[in-house]
């Protein structure tokens, strides 16, 4: 067994030679990116597993060990761990938690010290807690090097490329089930290829983007009435996390719409770009401002890569960064950057300006950021853009699912309301010109 070693401040460290031991236990937000940067991580030597229990004993655990006025992504986070420990038939001395840290001032960089207070209190203190971040924490058996990023950035253009064409078949698909088959088919060719050492280059990436696209067009579909588009936007897991927000896309396609998902890019260029600002605003290192532009440049290029790609398709190409930093200008300014910052706003308003006028936002009970640039913006785009149809939804272990729920229904009863009314106007229009 692999000898506890911690360092200077008492912490628990992650060592060598737990790497080649330990079974690295990762919480689940985004099924197909996860499960490609799992893929990506078992290639660098580590033994990964993604947890994917979503029970209501997950909420249990988490309000077992994390106070329930909490950050709810913390509590469910932590209660899947937690369940997992206890009941996933795991050694837990031979386990490690993968958990991120942003570093901002948003609750989500408490998460790791709520998550090391809750296995001293399950007496399982001797369980180590790998931070992924840069520069907060480090580990002698974890480094995010420079390969290892470069294959995640990959990772994630392919998740949210895979992500984006397939929620525009899924509504449409004449098969049902032929969408996510694609989906598990090319989360498999992925991997395949990762293991082989391919789609590794922007000039692979960019032949791979095709090849998935050309497959996604080949799905048969019925397109011969428009389905309502609903955006989803909001705290960044239970906009992402099935789990988190009660399985809402689920609940939009059996109500008979077309989800519309932003994308993960996005939010990692917005955490780089923060440094960034951080510099312009308050002074700071020129040298840590050059590479966190050296290293957005490289994500965003990749990203131009992706929206071109879909431009040459019959699908819908998403903004870019510099687009949605654009759109915001006049509503918050770039400082406003706890949590998901200016850029929930700018999701939203690239959502109207492409035409998904109405949009869920999801957020966490008391998330103070989401608040403001979630539920405090709907006033101002209802302002400007009359047609915009927003609903915010809260989302906490005592939310029903069923309360939630009957909110989006009436959301979406004046969206179908505005579309008929669109569509009466468009006729109209059409008969004038006759």
């Amino acid at each position: 067994m692999a000898e506890l070693v911690y360092n200077k401040d008492g912490r628990l460290l992650f060592t060598k030679e737990m790497k080649k031991e330990y079974t690295i236990l990762m919480p689940q937000m985004l099924p197909i990116h996860f499960e490609m940067f799992r893929q990506l991580l078992l290639l660098e030597g580590y033994k990964v597993d993604q947890l994917n229990n979503d029970s209501r004993n997950v909420v249990d655990e988490g309000l077992k060990y994390v106070h329930n006025d909490t950050c709810y992504p913390a509590l469910l986070v932590i209660g899947q761990f937690m369940d997992a420990i206890k009941n996933g038939g795991y050694d837990p001395h031979k386990i490690a938690l993968f958990i991120t840290q942003t570093g901002g001032g948003c609750r989500a960089s408490n998460y790791i010290h709520l998550l090391r207070k809750a296995l001293k209190k399950a007496g399982m203190e001797y369980i180590p807690v790998i931070s992924v971040s840069f520069g907060l924490e480090s580990n002698p058996g974890f480094s995010l090097t420079v390969p290892l990023l470069q294959k995640l950035v990959f990772g994630m253009m392919y998740g949210d490329l895979i992500m984006n064409v397939s929620n525009q078949v899924r509504p449409y698909e004449q098969n049902k089930g032929d969408t996510d088959a694609a989906v598990q088919r090319w989360i498999s060719e992925l991997v395949s290829r990762f293991q082989q050492g391919k789609g590794m280059s922007r000039k692979a990436m960019c032949q791979v983007f095709d090849e998935i696209i050309t497959d996604f067009e080949a799905i048969p579909v019925d397109l011969s009435h428009e389905k309502v588009r609903v955006g989803v936007v909001g705290e960044i897991y239970v906009k992402f996390s099935a789990l988190g927000n009660n399985h809402l896309e689920e609940f939009l396609l059996s109500e008979g719409t077309e989800p519309v998902v932003p994308g993960l890019t996005d939010f990692m260029i917005f955490k780089i770009y923060n440094r960034v600002v951080d510099v312009d605003i308050y002074g700071g290192n020129p040298a840590k401002k050059a590479l966190c532009q050296f290293m957005m440049a490289y994500v965003q290029n990749c990203q131009h890569d992706m929206i071109h790609a879909l431009e040459k398709s019959r699908f819908r190409a998403p903004g870019d960064f510099e687009q949605l930093r654009q759109l915001v200008q006049g509503y918050l300014g770039e400082g406003c950057k706890m949590g998901e910052g200016w850029l929930l706003t700018a999701e939203m308003l690239e959502l109207i300006h492409s035409g998904t006028n109405s949009i869920v936002c999801t957020q966490p009970f008391g998330c103070l950021p989401n608040h403001i640039v979630g539920k405090g913006m709907i006033r101002a785009l209802k302002d400007n853009y009359p047609n915009s149809n927003v609903v915010a939804i809260d989302y906490d272990p005592s939310a029903t699912k069923i309360n939630q729920e009957n909110r989006i229904k009436l959301m979406l009863a004046n969206a179908k309301a505005l579309a008929a009314r669109a569509d009466e106007e468009k006729a109209a229009r059409e008969k004038a010109a006759v």
